[in-house]
């Protein structure tokens, strides 16, 4: 298929380079420049000065950029460009109705809009091994899903449009009380004179076992953020969550909780650790 794709950072980069690798003319824009024409360098194709230049003509347009504001310049720019009847895919975390406006705005000029957040992190996105999860129109999504396989290992529709975001807010919650509950029982443990590696062994083939244990643990008992998910970008998530909490009336307790906390880290320096990093936090002395 003809397609355009914007946003080349850590994720976007390689999802877009996995749709060259599967035989897709793919054109690129991102904001930075030097990153579309490096992109170009290693998987071939073109890079677009502007959204509407990459897609220009394109069957599909393919998002992965920062935040609200960065969807809707991309797609309102993009959009008269397209082929017709052309789909786009939206991989940015962003609000429900942002998602819901932008269907609308797609569905007045000939063209379908999918709300289709990733889970997996810049690992899942080399890989190819994303999952993501959709909202939109089922034969827009039709159409949709054997493209975005090239990186993904599931993918799913969540229900119309902006039940991809929710279903993204539902992640995002249950990973911040994981990653919480985890740096407590590592702190715990080490506080009690156990041996981090010890306990890990003890107590990741029970109940307990998660993704962040298995991928975690260790470098957050060595200290070491510089990688994965960074903290700006989760508390970017989390108050997307609040604020839909605040329509739906949702009781987001420990949500609430962990977003201070992510502050804290924030205020440490951490802006751009892991989010394992809540484990530097309880380090630190408490305040009496």
């Amino acid at each position: 298929m003809k397609l355009a794709f914007a946003g080349l950072g850590v994720m976007g980069f390689p999802m877009a380079g996995h749709l060259a690798k599967a035989g897709h003319e793919v054109a690129v824009f991102n904001r930075s420049p030097e990153k579309a024409a490096r992109w170009v360098e290693t998987h071939g194709g073109r890079a677009g000065a502007t959204a509407a230049e990459a897609a220009q003509g394109a069957e599909m347009l393919i998002l992965c950029v920062g935040n609200d504001d960065d969807v809707r310049a991309v797609v309102t720019q993009a959009l008269p460009a397209l082929a017709p009847q052309a789909v786009i895919i939206d991989h940015t975390t962003t609000s429900a109705r942002l998602a819901r406006d932008m269907a609308q705005l797609c569905a007045g000029a000939d063209a379908r809009f999918i709300d289709a957040p990733v889970s997996g992190g810049q690992a899942g996105a080399e890989a190819g091994q994303l999952t993501i999860m959709c909202g939109g129109e089922p034969d827009a999504f039709a159409r949709a899903e054997p493209v975005v396989g090239a990186y993904a290992k599931a993918v799913k529709l969540m229900g119309p449009a902006g039940a991809g975001q929710l279903t993204k807010m539902v992640n995002q919650i249950c990973i911040a009380g994981v990653v919480q509950g985890l740096a407590e029982g590592l702190h715990f443990a080490t506080r009690a004179g156990l041996d981090p590696a010890d306990v890990l062994a003890a107590i990741s083939k029970g109940a307990a076992q998660s993704w962040q244990m298995d991928n975690r643990w260790p470098t957050m008992a060595e200290g070491r953020f510089d990688f994965g998910f960074a903290v700006d970008w989760m508390r970017k998530d989390l108050g997307l969550v609040l604020d839909e909490a605040a329509d739906n009336g949702a009781r987001l307790d420990v949500t609430r909780l962990v977003d201070s906390f992510y502050a804290e880290v924030q205020a440490m320096g951490g802006a751009r650790w892991d989010t394992s990093s809540l484990v530097a936090r309880l380090e630190r002395p408490a305040v009496t």
